[in-house]
């Protein structure tokens, strides 16, 4: 029991100092920096242009497209991180369930590129 809790411990710690750094930046930054308000300031920010429409029209599919490509190969990831530490002890069984993964992932990248959703006119 003892053995899983010190494996854990380092994650504990940086998750520690991580919630510790943010906080300490962010009041920092709350310090340091003037807090006057202006028109400019306090208006609605669009991509460096002044706001011109009601925030509740409709986007464009492709945005959402992006979106979710996004979403998928960030999961990806996610997976690739845990699946390299235990490498050595899965064996092979994992090694190729996990190229197996790997190629589906890229097959279907493959498609929606071919598709055109990442193509923007």
């Amino acid at each position: 029991m003892k053995l899983i809790f010190s494996e854990y411990t380092f994650i504990l710690i940086f998750l520690i100092l991580a919630t510790l750094l943010s906080f300490v930046l962010f009041i920092l930054s709350y310090l340091l920096t003037p807090q006057k308000a202006d028109q400019e300031k306090i208006s609605a920010y669009e991509c460096g242009f002044n706001p011109f429409d009601d925030a509740r029209a409709t986007f464009d599919i492709r945005f959402y497209l992006v979106a979710i490509l996004f979403l998928i190969f960030d999961l990806e990831i996610s997976f690739l991180f845990p699946w390299s530490l235990v490498l050595k002890d899965i064996g092979v069984l994992g090694f190729w369930s996990m190229i197996l993964f790997l190629i589906i992932l890229t097959l279907g990248f493959v498609y929606e590129w071919y598709k055109g959703a990442l193509e923007w006119e």
